[in-house]
């Protein structure tokens, strides 16, 4: 891990954008924007209701719902019985704060200070238990285990989307810009720790996956926009 860290000032202007919601999946534009029109009922509300107020096609709103639903931001149940024929499907966020990641947040930068403050080499405590969190992850995800090195790596990168980290890479998925962040202001203030156990978490999953996590480096607040994660050693003269 690279530990030559930009200033305060500097992190500001470069690296990525804070994460929506509670740190979970990057949404699409469309996805997250119907995300708040349930958030902003007052109570569940039918597909119709949904469509009219979002202009969507009922099977375009299905689609996006039940996306929702998977990544659990979102519940549908049937209401009450009504006359003859089936009771409508009603939805709802489960969500509604999207600022309720403010708590899980504030956990994690007391963690973080405490590790900073505390450990004689927190970037090594932050990696090690970032690692144990990636190889639980990943070993809780369907995975082509036993396939190529790209194959896992690729497996990594969907791991990080669906945390919230919006990642871009390129087609053999060795370089990849992470820009969102789960907890960019806990990265701010701890980036020797919390970045750590990005890194951890990213090496863990490519062991899990079978990948050699060694040549895994991550280099915080890179350029504008995002963070730099290379997920393999480039090797002189050869293609990752």
């Amino acid at each position: 891990m690279n530990n030559s860290l930009p200033g305060t000032a500097a992190r500001r202007t470069l690296g990525p954008a804070p994460s929506s919601g509670r740190g979970g999946p990057h949404l699409s534009p469309s996805r997250a924007a119907l995300l708040d029109t349930l958030r902003a009922q007052t109570e569940p509300t039918t597909l119709g209701a949904l469509a009219s107020s979002t202009g969507l096609h009922p099977n375009t709103l299905r689609e996006h719902l039940d996306a929702l639903i998977d990544h659990r931001l979102a519940a549908r149940f049937a209401a009450e019985p009504s006359g003859r024929g089936r009771p409508a499907w009603l939805y709802e966020a489960t969500d509604p704060e999207p600022g309720g990641s403010s708590e899980y947040a504030g956990l994690a930068a007391a963690l973080a200070r405490s590790i900073h403050r505390r450990s004689t080499s927190p970037v090594d405590d932050a990696v090690d238990a970032g690692r144990g969190w990636g190889r639980d992850l990943a070993s809780r995800r369907p995975a082509a285990r036993g396939s190529s090195a790209t194959a896992a790596r690729r497996s990594v990168v969907e791991l990080l989307d669906d945390m919230g980290f919006a990642p871009q890479t390129d087609a053999r998925a060795t370089s990849v810009r992470l820009t969102r962040c789960p907890l960019l202001e806990a990265a701010h203030q701890y980036p020797d720790v919390v970045c750590g156990v990005h890194l951890g978490l990213a090496q863990g999953a490519l062991e899990e996956y079978g990948a050699d996590p060694d040549g895994a480096d991550l280099l915080p607040f890179a350029e504008p926009g995002a963070c730099r994660l290379h997920l393999a050693r480039h090797a002189p003269g050869r293609p990752a």
